[in-house]
């Protein structure tokens, strides 16, 4: 997505050295976060021999928009017991926080963390982004650079006029229509539709990540999909796999059709007009001409919100 123009947030990165590995993983994240618009402070670029540890501390944090506080295990024992750097840096975060009680200046970052409490007090009840888990990095990555460039993956959406402003208003205004009934702006679940409605239309995401999606009567094993929607560029079939996390490249499918027929427990890719790509799994289908009460597609669906065709990220 587009970045906000001139916005570079200066960002320090709060961490203890607990050892080689530890150091290099903190040093690619910020590596990364460097090449991807964050101007980042780090001891190990900014800190020079003969430096004052504390002045540098003092004068990185009070010119950081936030602070990335990479809580490992000794990162969390040295802050609560104001040792080391860890726990001069907790000092001059909780001076902050006392003037501020509703700040979102920290960011914690879990890593190496194996406690049941994962922040330092001063940062207790304060929401963190984990990255425990190795396969969940790309997500996490993606989440923690977002909430840095102030780029949600759910914007908050315009509040609407009051439909029961005036007499007239009301008299003209469906309670429920179809665009608000049809949608589902996350970029993942599960969502069961009646195709037979809203002109077999269901609209997953929402803004450059919308995608609608058409459904069409098959059986009550399949369904047919469509790329006849102003934001569908392509549809496609996958055949070698159920599992969302095994489609390494959704380019390599078949899109030259308009038409798909996708069937039970298979998987089907879409790429919407900006280029970014959705995967549904039908789930279930009911079709009132085979002995259900009313047609209906059960699914679920994963938007990949960074734009790579790589859904095992």
């Amino acid at each position: 997505m587009e970045q906000k123009k001139d916005f570079q947030p200066i960002v320090f990165i709060s961490y203890s050295h607990d050892n080689e590995e530890h150091k290099n993983w903190v040093l690619q994240v910020a590596t990364r976060l460097r090449s991807n618009g964050v101007d980042v402070i780090l001891d190990r670029w900014n800190l020079k021999l003969g430096s004052d540890l504390a002045s540098f501390m003092e004068r990185g944090l009070s010119k950081s928009q936030r602070i990335v506080s990479i809580c490992s295990d000794i990162y969390v024992r040295k802050a609560n017991e104001g040792k080391g750097g860890a726990g001069y840096e907790k000092q001059i975060m909780t001076a902050e926080y006392i003037n501020d009680q509703n700040s979102n200046w920290v960011i914690p970052l879990i890593k190496n963390n194996p406690n049941e409490r994962k922040t330092p007090t001063f940062l207790g009840g304060r929401l963190y982004i984990s990255f425990e888990e190795p396969n969940l990095y790309e997500t996490k990555y993606e989440e923690l650079l977002r909430d840095i460039l102030e780029e949600p993956v759910l914007p908050i959406p315009p509040i609407g006029k009051n439909p029961f402003q005036t007499v007239k208003e009301f008299s003209q205004q469906k309670f429920i229509s179809s665009s608000e009934k049809y949608v589902s702006p996350a970029t993942s679940g599960i969502v069961t539709f009646d195709y037979s409605n809203n002109n077999g239309t269901y609209a997953l995401g929402q803004g450059e990540l919308l995608f609608e999606c058409d459904f069409s009567k098959a059986s009550d094993r399949a369904i047919h999909i469509l790329n006849d929607r102003s934001s569908i560029r392509a549809v496609a079939i996958v055949k070698d796999t159920d599992d969302f996390k095994k489609i390494k490249d959704a380019r390599i499918y078949d899109n030259s059709s308009r038409a798909r027929t996708v069937n039970l427990n298979q998987i089907a890719i879409y790429q919407n007009n900006n280029g970014f790509y959705a995967a549904i799994k039908i789930l279930a289908i009911k079709d009132d001409s085979r002995g259900s009460d009313n047609d209906e597609v059960t699914f679920e669906y994963f938007i990949q919100t960074n734009g790579s065709p790589d859904f095992s990220m």
